[in-house]
């Protein structure tokens, strides 16, 4: 699978950590940075890798900051990329089945490299279920862009 990845200062050190655990695993991994303690801002990774998995140059993506909250605010600016900031491997999975997110986030400053790997492999082995759930997803790139319209959809 193509996986891109990115992350601010706060999480460079997992980055690299899970980059190099994803190429072991078979995957092609496109690093966007950072690759240093030196703070930047995490938005332009965000962005970064949004417009990676928007393009279709990954498959999926994998967003790290801090706390991973910023960095999945700015991926999901994005309408193509549906990034879930997670901490355990359920949350993970339900990403998958349920929303059919093609980016996860996670916190540095909060997930260790093992439960992040557990998360990254539930994530990554967990199909869409399509079905009911795939009107709710198809929402998510198209919002209301009123309450009239949101009335009329129900």
């Amino acid at each position: 699978m193509r996986i891109a990845i990115a992350s601010d200062h706060a999480a460079y050190e997992l980055k690299a950590q899970l980059a190099d655990w994803l190429r072991a695993a078979g995957h092609a991994v496109e690093d966007l940075g950072t690759n240093g303690p030196d703070s930047v801002d995490y938005p332009d990774y965000g962005y970064a890798l949004a417009e990676a998995v928007a393009s279709g140059r990954a498959e999926k993506g994998v967003a790290l900051c801090g706390s991973g909250i910023g960095i999945s605010i700015s991926v999901n600016r994005n309408p193509a990329c549906r990034c879930a900031l997670v901490s355990e491997p359920l949350s993970a999975s339900l990403s998958r089945q349920h929303n059919d997110a093609n980016v996860i986030a996670m916190g540095a400053r909060l997930t260790g490299i093992d439960m992040a790997k557990a998360c990254l492999d539930a994530f990554l082995t967990t199909d869409f279920a399509g079905d009911r759930h795939a009107r709710r997803v198809d929402k998510l790139s198209q919002p209301p862009f009123n309450l009239a319209q949101l009335e009329t959809s129900r």
